[in-house]
């Protein structure tokens, strides 16, 4: 959890931001929480009365703080719509809870901030046709599940194929890649699918999940995609989105590689690449 606090330190010390490029989101309004969860999983989840099993599964202890923090991490997603929407992009330090399913919380994930803040844009008809492209080493499953019956939006994962979860989900297009695939083969197949998905759906908003597990160094990644690697495929995403101009919310997702170092490297690019490409 620390690399939330020490990545905007990080970003401040270097210059790359400054402290009013940043904002503090207060807990979200529960009526946009049950347009993407179910309303007895909410309930069950916000009275801390998940079954030991469902407990199990999401990775935490489950606490009031802990919801507290998921609830604030999903409006932190959904006021960056806005911003973006204003400024061309806009990101979340945390986020990317992409294990988060309509009725049930799994890997690290209780609530997902990318749904949530997608069907806002939808039920205030700020968006026509949404792509999320979800490019964590893990696929987004509870992501694919919320929106299989969803026609405007799009769900794309590029993930490790023999990775968690164990089974997975139908997204929209799902691409699962072999154990030690590189930088030359990930960054050739996420050009091609990414430029062909935007030309084919024409969306009108984009989400990122940028986690930084498929690096080389992640102790849970199984791919072998360098650190500059990583950095071309923020940079191909960012690239498109502003290109077409297209607004683009990036959630920071999983990193866990053991020297801290390397998380922290590869999500600050991100930022670095945003004000690059956009500012």
């Amino acid at each position: 959890m620390s690399k939330y606090e020490v990545l905007p330190q990080q970003l401040l010390h270097e210059g790359t931001l400054v402290e009013s490029n940043f904002f503090a989101p207060e807990p979200l309004a529960e009526r946009w929480i049950l347009r993407t969860h179910e309303v007895d999983y909410w309930n069950r989840l916000k009275a801390l009365s998940l079954t030991p099993q469902e407990i199990r599964r999401t990775g935490f202890p489950l606490s009031h703080e802990l919801v507290d923090r998921e609830i604030r991490i999903a409006n932190g997603t959904l006021m960056a719509t806005l911003y973006a929407r204003q400024h061309g992009i806009a990101m979340n330090i945390a986020g990317g809870t992409h294990h988060a399913f309509t009725n049930r919380g799994e890997g690290f994930c209780l609530l997902n901030d990318i749904a949530i803040a997608a069907n806002y844009l939808l039920a205030e008809q700020l968006a026509n046709k949404i792509l999320v492209v979800d490019l964590d080493v893990h696929q987004g499953n509870g992501t694919a599940q919320i929106f299989a019956q969803e026609e405007l939006v799009f769900t794309f994962s590029m993930h490790g194929a023999n990775n968690y979860p164990l089974h997975k989900e139908q997204s929209d297009l799902d691409i699962g890649l072999k154990d030690f695939t590189t930088d030359d083969f990930y960054l050739k197949t996420l050009d091609v699918n990414l430029k062909a998905l935007i030309d084919q759906i024409q969306p009108d908003f984009m989400f990122f999940q940028s986690g930084v597990d498929i690096l080389d160094t992640d102790k849970l990644g199984r791919l072998s995609i360098t650190r500059e690697g990583c950095k071309a495929r923020d940079r191909l995403v960012l690239q498109q989105a502003r290109q077409h101009k297209i607004p683009l919310v990036v959630s920071m997702g999983g990193g866990y590689s053991p020297d801290f170092r390397d998380i922290i490297e590869a999500h600050a690019n991100t930022y670095r690449l945003a004000q690059e490409i956009f500012f």
